[in-house]
């Protein structure tokens, strides 16, 4: 977990369930697609294996118990050569969060996990 100002940057853990419905439920809000990330939420069994996954990463940004950002990313095991590479599958910020390096925060912890 790592501060920026009153934001707390949080790797989410197969515990965080909650966490995790409340960063689709951001994704829905700033994406303007609740369908796609709020209407057929899977199972909490299924994000408790996707969160214990291990190519699976999810983070939020939290202003105290609320999710104002975060991210969702994968990583991808190569065939070419013996690596792996982490995607950025989804990224967004509250609008009412936005230009405070929120974003900016969650990928530099994003690249620290991936070394």
């Amino acid at each position: 977990m790592n501060r920026l100002g009153s934001i707390t940057i949080r790797i989410l853990t197969p515990e965080d369930i909650e966490l995790m419905r409340a960063l689709l439920k951001l994704f829905g809000d700033v994406f303007n697609d609740p369908r796609t990330y709020v209407d057929s939420q899977p199972s909490d069994a299924y994000l408790n294996r996707l969160l214990s996954s291990g190519y699976f990463i999810a983070m939020t940004a939290l202003d105290g118990q609320e999710v104002v950002g975060g991210l969702a990313a994968y990583e991808l095991h190569k065939f070419e050569q013996k690596r792996s590479e982490i995607y950025i599958y989804d990224l967004a910020v509250a609008e009412t969060h936005r230009r405070r390096g929120i974003a900016t925060s969650l990928i530099s912890n994003l690249k620290e996990l991936a070394r």
